[in-house]
């Protein structure tokens, strides 16, 4: 007999998407949930951990490429270890998005690239280059400069390796045992006069049907306490993933710690995930409260850390009783917002000086009660 195959890293499973659903067709936003089928994969993950998908890069902008590098596609190229045909090499192993410095450096040298160019790859223009490329693929570079010719070899050497996308897990193994549950937020955009598409997320909306690789990726950081203490869980938008697993597996587990969620997303009718999920359990008794901020349901914003001040009494009861704290989501503005928030909340209500306040949240990071998980 066969011994069943083990995945690994650089041997994912390959799942069997079994759910692709838009929460919202009103929705600014196109954020789907999914659920990829692990039957008899033997992969086990933990709430909190995530998930690396490996994506294919977009046929048609694989097609494009070709096109304007006037090659076939069926040159050999090296794709890690081994060889491939260049249009498998570009559609699976090598990012095509993004423009590496090397690839940059490459178009001034063989094109008649405009001096900003050049100057803006010298290492004290970093940030200047990154403000440049905002919004600009390969594609751009190649479009622009066509006097700028590479061999198959040539080109993909001036690329990087494509890398698995990691998901938030948003269900329990142990309430949902053979699918894995992911919520993502579709990217496509309009800039410099092209359409563009975030590589994994419209892979997993678009193309996935005949099957997604994937495997777990433990996050050690981010775990449920023991199931008698209370939790404090701030995750809008997508970030709300984690939360949504970890109360399915205290559901599972019976715990006796109290739950309380802070979700934040633009429209309470069309943007409030898993409101279904939430409603049943508040019914349940395993989610012990929820405070919702939907941004644009007013004329003024109201975002999670609003929620938070409204209820800073009570959150500071809930942290000087021993709860635990869980931020996930946005790292650029909402987490640094979560924080500022919790650091106020923690001054005011426990009477502590700025210094003290910020000694009590090192103390929390220290004791791990205060988590994040952000991106």
């Amino acid at each position: 007999m066969e011994a069943p195959p083990v995945y690994s890293r650089s041997h994912p499973f390959p799942g069997k998407m079994v759910v692709n659903r838009r929460f919202s067709e009103e929705s600014a936003k196109e954020t789907r949930h999914f659920e990829i089928s692990l039957k008899d994969s033997g992969l086990a993950f933990e709430p909190g951990d995530s998930m690396a998908v490996y994506a294919a890069n977009d046929p048609a902008l694989v097609d494009e490429l070709l096109k304007v590098l006037h090659l076939r596609g069926d040159e050999e190229v090296l794709a890690g270890k081994e060889t491939a045909l260049l249009r498998d090499a570009l559609s699976r192993h090598y990012s095509i998005t993004v423009p590496t410095p090397k690839f940059l450096k490459a178009i001034t040298e063989r094109a008649d690239a405009s001096p900003l160019l050049h100057e803006l790859l010298t290492p004290e223009r970093k940030g200047d280059l990154q403000q440049y490329l905002y919004g600009m693929e390969v594609i751009d570079f190649l479009l622009e400069h066509p006097s700028a010719h590479f061999d198959a070899t040539e080109f993909v050497g001036l690329l990087t390796k494509l890398q698995p996308r990691l998901y938030s897990i948003a269900n329990s193994r142990r309430a949902i045992p053979d699918s894995v549950h992911m919520i993502v937020d579709v990217i496509r955009y309009e800039s410099h006069g092209r359409s563009r598409k975030g590589v994994a997320s419209t892979f997993l909306a678009d193309r996935s049907d005949a099957g997604v690789l994937v495997y777990p990726t433990a996050a050690k950081h981010f775990r449920l306490p023991p199931d008698e203490v209370d939790m404090i869980m701030v995750g809008p938008g997508t970030g709300i993933a984690p939360f949504r697993a970890f109360l399915q597996e205290r559901e599972v587990r019976g715990a006796s710690g109290r739950n309380w969620v802070f979700f934040g997303s633009q429209r309470e009718s069309c943007d409030y995930f898993y409101q279904d999920d939430f409603d049943r359990m508040r019914a349940s008794g395993i989610l012990t409260r929820i405070d919702c901020a939907f941004s644009r349901d007013q004329d003024h914003k109201i975002y999670v850390q609003s929620r938070m001040r409204e209820n800073a009494a009570e959150i500071w009861k809930w942290l000087d009783g021993g709860a635990h704290f869980f931020v996930c989501g946005d790292a650029m503005r909402m987490a640094k917002d979560v924080d500022a928030a919790l650091r106020e909340i923690i001054q005011e209500q426990g009477r502590k000086s700025p210094e003290e306040a910020s000694e009590f949240v090192e103390q929390l990071k220290a004791d791990k009660r205060y988590k994040r998980d952000v991106y």
